[in-house]
């Protein structure tokens, strides 16, 4: 499969590790030979400098022989006209990104009018995880899958001594449910019976939903059936927009502060029902004089463009006694804070949108994949295949790939965590966790394939 990136920042750089790592052809286009140099740099890809839009460019490099082209610029008008005349060129597929609000009730006009098979905007993407994230009655981070059958929990060690120290073979404490994977100063890793849990490693629990809800409650600081009813959001730019408008609609009570005299009030004009302040939200002596207190406050949620800024809030309103705190990180290089300092989660627009982007180009009915700890890691679901060799054979007896756990079996609705003696059989849904790199291994292990136009789908017969 041939990719075209274009534009090479952000987003971009993370779109093209994230592909490559999975034997991809990549190519990536960018007019800054200071950034082309950076890629060439950091990874194995191949580079091309110049102007997108030069036609006679587009010729050069082949563009009818690529499946899928992705406009990533700056330029939310430019990455549309670049999906549109990529298509008219040859180009199997396109997928471009859309950031500004105005363009919101635009995008199925704008896919269907301009033939972009992908409209795909960060900010919204990114709102919809932190308001699910939000609404679940959870503090600490769980997600879902196989349709709610089988949850994640995301769970800081700390110093607990059911813990630290010990081997997870000899961890008793844990009922019905695995540790799958463990992040450790910024690190992913797989772990098995004999790795050793160390202070503040985070683990990530799988298992039936109503072994991770137990865990949750026992877990957490708060009431774990707490509501959130009242959120604080510092920073009304588009990821702000996008979540006081989901949050209104879920009649939760937002209040929004931004130091832009201009943004707030364009919020404000957009979202007469919320409260907006206009002010320096880093101030607390604004804060005190403006707001009854923090604790008020069931959430909140550090929106701004400094990531510096939104790390340091969320680490305050954590002190001041607000128990679901999160924070929006651009660069991946912070999310190790995440452990150091006790965030409750953050989120990174560009690794969200490169999940979707990656679902995409998998395919519906491929790999069902949710990245983990900064991109590192990855859950899969797969469907087992009645043509698969590795059916009804003890996993102890397989030679699994490297990096790589089986973390639950699910056969009809009944919920299996899995030991050496479990197997598999034609139409298990199974839940693996591994290392974004050995994805290729994964793929080979359960014969998944891909077709001629290069989307990924299970063997079948």
């Amino acid at each position: 499969m041939k990719v075209l990136v274009i534009g090479a920042g952000k987003l971009g750089m993370r779109l093209a590790k994230t592909l490559s790592d999975e034997e991809i052809d990549i190519t990536v286009l960018d007019n800054d030979p200071q950034v082309i140099q950076k890629v060439k740099n950091d990874l194995d890809v191949l580079t091309v400098e110049g102007n997108a839009l030069d036609f006679d460019l587009l010729q050069e490099i082949g563009i009818g022989t690529y499946d899928l082209a992705i406009g990533a610029v700056s330029s939310d008008e430019s990455n549309v006209l670049l999906c549109s005349i990529v298509k008219k060129m040859g180009c199997k597929a396109s997928i471009a990104r859309v950031r500004d609000t105005q363009y919101h009730n635009q995008i199925s006009f704008i896919s269907k009018e301009l033939d972009i098979d992908y409209v795909i905007n960060p900010d919204m993407a990114t709102a919809t995880t932190i308001e699910k994230y939000l609404l679940k009655k959870y503090s600490l981070v769980v997600d879902e899958f196989a349709g709610g059958q089988v949850k994640t929990v995301e769970f800081n060690i700390g110093r607990e001594e059911h813990f630290v120290g010990k081997k997870i073979r000899e961890i008793s404490y844990l009922k019905n449910l695995l540790i799958s994977a463990i992040s450790r100063e910024g690190e992913t890793l797989i772990p098995n019976g004999e790795t050793v849990l160390e202070e503040n490693d985070i683990i990530l629990l799988t298992g039936a939903p109503e072994a991770v809800d137990e865990f949750d409650r026992s877990h957490s600081h708060v009431a774990a059936v707490l509501p959130v009813k009242k959120v604080l959001i510092l920073g009304a730019g588009k990821l702000g927009h996008y979540l006081t408008k989901f949050l209104l609609k879920d009649d939760i009570d937002v209040t929004v502060v931004e130091q832009n005299r201009e943004k707030a009030q364009v919020l404000k004009e957009n979202f007469p029902e919320a409260m907006v302040l206009h002010g320096d939200g880093t101030d607390f002596n604004f804060l005190q004089d403006e707001m009854v207190n923090s604790q008020s406050y069931d959430a909140f949620v550090a929106a701004t463009g400094i990531d510096e800024t939104n790390l340091l809030m969320a680490l305050a309103m954590r002190q001041e006694g607000i128990h679901k705190v999160v924070a929006k990180i651009s660069r991946p290089h912070f999310n190790w804070m995440l452990e150091r300092l006790g965030l409750d989660a953050i989120f990174s627009p560009n690794l969200i949108t490169a999940s979707v982007i990656l679902k995409i180009i998998r395919g519906k009915d491929a790999l069902s994949i949710t990245p983990i700890l900064d991109g590192q890691g990855e859950i899969i679901e797969i469907t087992m295949s009645p043509s698969l060799d590795i059916l009804g054979t003890p996993l102890k007896d397989l030679k699994l790939p490297n990096n790589m756990i089986l973390a639950s079996i699910l056969r009809g609705d009944q919920v299996e965590i899995p030991d050496g003696s479990s197997y598999l059989k034609a139409g298990d849904r199974v839940i693996i966790f591994c290392l974004h790199r050995n994805i290729g291994e994964i793929q080979r292990f359960f014969k998944l394939i891909r077709k001629k136009k290069g989307w990924f789908h299970e063997l079948r017969g």
